[in-house]
């Protein structure tokens, strides 16, 4: 056994332990492969349309808010290189409870990206006479046919990830320089055959005003795109060197991501003839607007880039299909690495595999192609679940902070104490935005998770299993309080609410309610033995005696 905070050695060939075999290259690749998927083929013009040419604005307001969460995680991720770690730094910091809920919140923002990533594929796909038959027109939903091939792709992704983490890491990082390279073509030829800066003033810069500019973060598709840093958080488990390089990988993948994406808004306004939005941004409209950015490079003589993009729409959402397929294995493994769920997940196969967790998160995909609705409909509930989850990273920091302040540190984030509740409030900014139509499904999902968690809990407890988790009452008592209260204010709020709390006023009582309960969860978290009985235990059962 190590002690805390010195370096981690290799697990190759430990039966029943993950495999250390992904260096800086492969963890910054699977944030990157995961960061550019298919919100890059739809983002830009959704957001164009709910906030003008303002939507600028919006990725980097996004941009900024995901930096804020990416700089805390990176912190966290040298500090504590876990499988699945953003499912368990706030079980270190809040015990059991807390960790039970986060982890869920991270599961199920894990377990639905592919099978969207998959809706993606095949809503672009429809350019193509064989594969128009697989959605129904009124509202994207799959057909008979469609459901077959969406069951086949991800079998795929099963597939390739029982192969290993090595072969996966090949695999995504030679998709992610294709994901990387396209946009990068799409922004520079576009720009130099079609851009006109007259675009950004001719209905006005921001014609639906600072609510659009709002809006369009959570509910276009803006930080659904940009996220996807953590996936080199959720693989630390496998990290050669993870002190090292999960905090570059962090922060690397999160700079490459916001400035493609920054790019890629300004010269979709700027290469769009006047004729597509005669009518005002919100109708926007043009022959291939399903496929925005193909559509936009045959409407402006490119057809043979509106090719490569046809291609690179079954690559871009495939590879970030793939690392999340990962991503749900290695948030399960760690569930059951902390008691939440049956040790079962916890299981590797020779490969170092997590195997349950793979087939579950198959089954899983294949429930979600039955009653869901086209990509864009699911953005604002992905977002909130994955903001959610993100949330956990500051509310640990804050108490990590104060508790464990001679804990190495590979990465220290300057201005930590301030940034961290800065970064709480942002995160609570986004999920009030995602609108109360999307919350209140989000409320529904979180009962189910407390259901499932929370009945194998009262199993394991009443049946005196060894594995059976604490849940710090305690610690967490702030927990319900914050839901609750985000819910309500959603509820009340001028964002799909009520209306009866107006624009601006909405922001000042979502940063009070988060500062209040981001103190108060500092005051209640566990106490330094408690917290570092966790780690030791983390140790005993993930990291390898010399």
């Amino acid at each position: 056994m190590v002690s805390v905070g010195q370096a981690i050695p290799e697990t190759k060939g430990i039966p029943g332990g993950l495999r250390r075999d992904v260096g800086l290259v492969g963890l910054m690749w699977a944030s990157v492969g995961s960061i550019i998927g298919s919100g890059w083929l739809y983002g830009a013009k959704n957001a164009v349309v709910m906030a003008g040419p303002a939507a600028v604005i919006s990725w980097v307001i996004g941009a900024v808010a995901i930096v804020l969460l990416a700089l805390v995680h990176a912190e966290l991720g040298g500090m504590f290189p876990i499988a699945g770690g953003t499912a368990r730094y706030p079980h270190y910091a809040f015990g059991g409870l807390a960790g039970m809920s986060f982890g869920w919140f991270s599961w199920l923002q894990a377990a639905t990206v592919a099978p969207i990533e998959v809706e993606a594929m095949i809503g672009y796909a429809g350019h193509w006479r064989w594969a128009q038959g697989f959605q129904h027109a009124k509202d994207g939903t799959l057909t008979t046919s469609g459901f077959v091939v969406a069951v086949v792709l991800m079998a795929v992704f099963v597939v390739v990830n029982f192969l290993g983490v090595r072969v996966l890491a090949h695999t995504n990082s030679a998709a992610t320089w294709w994901k990387v390279a396209v946009p990068l073509a799409a922004i520079f030829v576009i720009a130099v055959i079609n851009f006109h800066p007259h675009n950004f003033t001719v209905h006005g810069f921001a014609p639906f005003g600072a609510k659009g500019v709002l809006s369009a973060i959570s509910s276009s598709g803006i930080i659904f795109a940009l996220l996807g840093f953590e996936q080199a958080i959720q693989l630390a488990g496998e990290s050669r060197d993870p002190k090292r390089d999960l905090p570059r990988a962090t922060l690397g993948s999160v700079a490459i991501g916001a400035a493609i994406y920054v790019l890629l808004q300004i010269v979709f306004i700027a290469a769009l003839p006047l004729s597509t939005f005669a009518h005002g941004w919100a109708k926007l409209d043009y022959a291939g607007i399903s496929g925005p950015w193909a559509g936009l490079a045959t409407l402006v003589g490119l057809g043979w880039l509106s090719v490569v993009l046809y291609l690179d729409a079954v690559v871009s959402p495939g590879g970030t299909g793939l690392i999340y397929t990962t991503a749900t294995s290695r948030v399960s493994y760690g569930l059951a690495r902390n008691g939440y769920a049956p040790k079962i997940f916890a299981r590797t196969d020779a490969r170092g595999v997590p195997w349950f967790g793979l087939v579950i998160s198959f089954v899983t995909g294949v429930i979600c192609f039955l009653p869901f609705p086209s990509w864009q409909q699911l953005v604002s509930f992905i977002t909130s679940a994955s903001v959610l989850m993100y949330a956990g990273a500051p509310l640990a920091y804050g108490v990590f902070a104060d508790r464990l302040p001679h804990h190495e540190r590979p990465y220290r984030l300057p201005g930590g104490k301030v940034l961290s509740p800065l970064s709480f409030v942002v995160a609570n900014l986004i999920i009030y935005w995602s609108t109360w139509d999307t919350l209140w499904r989000l409320g529904v999902a979180i009962v189910l998770g407390y259901l499932l968690l929370g009945g194998y809990a009262w199993y394991a407890t009443s049946t005196g299993r060894p594995d059976a988790p604490r849940l710090d009452w305690k610690a967490a008592r702030w927990l319900p309080v914050y839901l609750l209260g985000m819910g309500v204010i959603s509820w009340q709020g001028g964002f799909g609410g009520r209306g009866h709390i107006g624009l601006w006023w909405d922001i000042v009582v979502v940063a009070a309610f988060s500062l209040g309960i981001y103190y108060w969860a500092k005051t209640s978290a566990s106490r330094p033995e408690e917290i570092q009985r966790s780690i030791r235990e983390i140790e005993v059962t993930e990291v390898p005696a010399h």
